[in-house]
């Protein structure tokens, strides 16, 4: 049986949306669907219960972000197989069902499939890791323009599938879709609590990687309208994950720094640290041609402040809840 475990924060609208989609699935009466709210305090645990009062609602008592919430859907969960899917996503034909029966029958350990843009263009569904995390610096305001172009010049292969259209092996998956095998749990673990929101499917997927292969069926399509969810918890209008500028930007960037410390080691998560600072040199300059950035300059260089003062815990990889809302 496969459990779907969606995480819902002041999200009502968005999540009946989502249910629907998938109660069109072929089969999806004998989905297991576990919805675990983060104490959003609102009405939207009446609303969905009354729209689908099969649905399983695990109620928690303050807003425990991504992965505590999963696995507090994990552990309660009781098919073979789960699929972590966000509220923000509209599951475009039998993407469910199809990717539950593929995936039942591969050797894969884990797997998503291809999300689109509401406009169906491809999002980024499947990556790649590099050596070192290197790709985290492509998000830098003007250090990241170098570095992808030096990527460029000598040819290094893209870090992500930009639009899977067959199967696509990966090393990671976006968690916005992301199937996983009870089975290697058990040998891999559940996701690391130390993060409240983002990266923390990209360092499980490190971890689980080491047990199997994991997959991106892109003939299988799902909406997932990026950022919508967490741009309530964060109060911000910004799209994707290469915003650093504002709260919700220093929590991309924090999650991020904690991911490599605990998959790469220290001295990467150094140099990530003293080129992110060193970077505010160059933003600072630029900001003489493009003066209207001057607000991002100063909401970056605040971030980069703010990472500073966490940089002695997560040095010592000591287990700390790293939220910033």
């Amino acid at each position: 049986m496969l459990s779907i475990i969606i995480v819902n924060y002041k999200t009502p609208g968005l999540l009946s949306d989502c249910l629907h989609s998938i109660y069109r699935q072929p089969g999806a009466s004998g989905f297991e669907i576990i919805v675990v709210d983060n104490a959003s305090g609102d009405n939207s645990k009446e609303i969905i219960l009354k729209q689908f009062p099969s649905v399983n609602w695990l109620q928690l008592d303050y807003n425990a972000g991504f992965a505590r919430a999963n696995n507090a859907g994990i552990k309660i969960s009781t098919g073979e197989t789960v699929l972590l899917l966000n509220s923000d996503t509209l599951v475009l034909g039998n993407a469910i069902s199809g990717c539950y029966s593929l995936f039942s029958a591969s050797d894969y350990v884990a797997c998503g499939v291809q999300l689109l843009n509401s406009d169906g263009s491809p999002q980024i569904s499947g990556n790649f890791f590099l050596p070192g995390s290197l790709n985290n610096l492509l998000p830098l305001p003007v250090l990241g323009g170098f570095v992808k172009g030096a990527g460029q010049l000598f040819r290094v292969d893209k870090p992500h599938v930009p639009n899977a259209t067959a199967d696509n092996e990966v090393d990671w998956i976006n968690g916005a879709f992301l199937m996983v095998k009870k089975s290697v749990l058990e040998k891999s673990g559940l996701m690391d609590e130390d993060f409240f929101l983002y990266a923390e499917e990209a360092e499980w997927c490190y971890r689980i990687k080491k047990f199997g292969k994991l997959v991106i069926f892109g003939k299988l399509n799902v909406i997932h309208l990026q950022g919508e969810s967490s741009n309530t918890a964060f109060v911000s209008q910004t799209e994707g994950y290469s915003n650093l500028f504002d709260n919700k930007g220093f929590q991309i960037m924090l999650s991020n720094f904690v991911r490599i410390r605990k998959q790469n080691g220290i001295f990467w998560f150094l140099f990530h640290l003293l080129t992110y600072t060193l970077n505010i040199i160059f933003f600072f300059v630029s900001c003489f041609f493009r003066p209207k950035t001057f607000s991002n300059f100063t909401g970056y260089c605040k971030n980069i402040f703010k990472l500073w003062s966490y940089a002695g815990k997560i040095i010592a990889n000591k287990a700390y809840f790293y939220k910033a809302l």
